[in-house]
């Protein structure tokens, strides 16, 4: 048995399970991807290609975030993305207005996976495997049903404690059975609450040969039925192989299409778009394109609190992006703020100063 099961390996669970990890609990970290991240996700590619098709770029946003900026700026992990930030409306097409570099934009030129690489140094993480059955064992542990994501069982897992780090929606699914057993009926009320914006990325390569490039780096779209944001990947690489674009969709665009199966078609929809939100014509000729589609981007609705919390003998937070605000600094605070409530649930031991990132390099 271990002290605490975190599900959900993107930036939330990572630094609750660091947080807890590093007071001396026993924590095990269990993704249903191969990857860690969630959202801050980088692809790689043939030839040793990467593209980011989550969270492009960081912003200095919170005292929390900005330490963490520092702290990987001086290590190499993150640089200034140095450029041109246009914005544009379709309403208007001819006002494209280039934004001032006040608040810098910071990216990876290893990937933005390699932050949640960074964040979870030290931690016990099992990949690939998905969590399908939460219960309560007779004497008040938490005993988990894992399986492969080729379809196989593994042996269950019990521990004091878990803390669910997904979407909302995802952890309502996974949590519902013990809506009667857990009583707790503000809990599944906020969860069923939430929800979320949907996105499509669109990853495209293109010949080295392509004509002149854009002297921007990314754009952001108003007011757009198709397009929300333009962005020149290969411009964050040290050594790009051959230009790269992620191109995302707006909200409204994904959700009329989240259940496509023809998901390259959309893709291609997209590119179009681009190309002719740009005038670089040849953005709807790549030679290659991956779409991926990002059913949980952006709460619609966050929550005013830091975590959801079940109260009683057996220990149960949930945390994320949706609590308190989104994106990293709210999945980060979440993250934090859920550490400690499930330190008050257990041996209340001390926790590390929020710079624990520190001693991690």
């Amino acid at each position: 048995m271990t002290d605490i099961i975190v599900i959900g390996a993107g930036i939330s669970g990572l630094v609750c399970a660091q947080q807890l990890s590093q007071a001396g609990y026993s924590v095990l970290v269990v993704e249903k991807s191969r990857g860690l991240g969630g959202r801050v996700a980088t692809r790689r590619l043939l030839e040793g290609s990467i593209v980011d098709h989550g969270a492009c770029y960081l912003k200095s946003k919170g005292e929390i975030l900005t330490e963490l900026i520092e702290l990987l700026c001086d290590n190499g992990v993150l640089q200034v993305w140095d450029g041109i930030f246009l914005e544009k409306s379709t309403s208007s097409p001819e006002d494209s207005i280039s934004i001032p570099s006040t608040s810098p934009a910071y990216i990876a030129p290893a990937g933005m996976s390699s932050i949640a690489k960074f964040l979870a140094k030290g931690l016990n993480i099992t990949l690939n495997q998905r969590v399908i059955g939460v219960n309560l064992t007779a004497d008040k542990h938490w005993h988990l049903t894992l399986a492969s994501n080729d379809g196989s069982s593994n042996s269950p897992i019990t521990a004091k404690a878990v803390v669910i780090a997904i979407p909302a929606p995802q952890a309502l699914e996974l949590l519902q059975p013990l809506e009667t057993e857990l009583l707790d009926s503000t809990f599944f009320e906020k969860l069923r609450s939430l929800e979320f914006f949907p996105s499509i990325s669109v990853m495209a390569g293109y010949p080295v040969t392509s004509p002149p490039l854009p002297q921007w780096n990314a754009v952001t779209i108003k007011d757009d039925h198709i397009l929300g944001w333009i962005g020149f990947d290969s411009s964050k690489r040290l050594n790009p192989t051959q230009p790269i674009f992620v191109v995302q969709s707006s909200a409204n665009f994904a959700q009329q299409h989240l259940e496509t199966q023809d998901l390259q078609s959309t893709g291609k929809q997209i590119l179009q778009a681009a190309a002719d939100c740009t005038e670089l014509r040849w953005l709807a000729s790549p030679e290659w394109i991956q779409v991926h589609r990002w059913r949980y981007a952006f709460p619609r609705n966050p929550l005013t609190t830091s975590f959801l919390a079940v109260e009683g003998d057996s220990p149960l937070v949930a945390c994320g992006d949706w609590c308190g605000g989104n994106l990293i600094p709210g999945a980060m605070n979440s993250g934090i703020a859920a550490a400690a409530k499930i330190n008050t649930q257990l041996q209340q031991r001390i926790l590390p100063d929020k710079k624990f990132w520190e001693i991690l390099f």
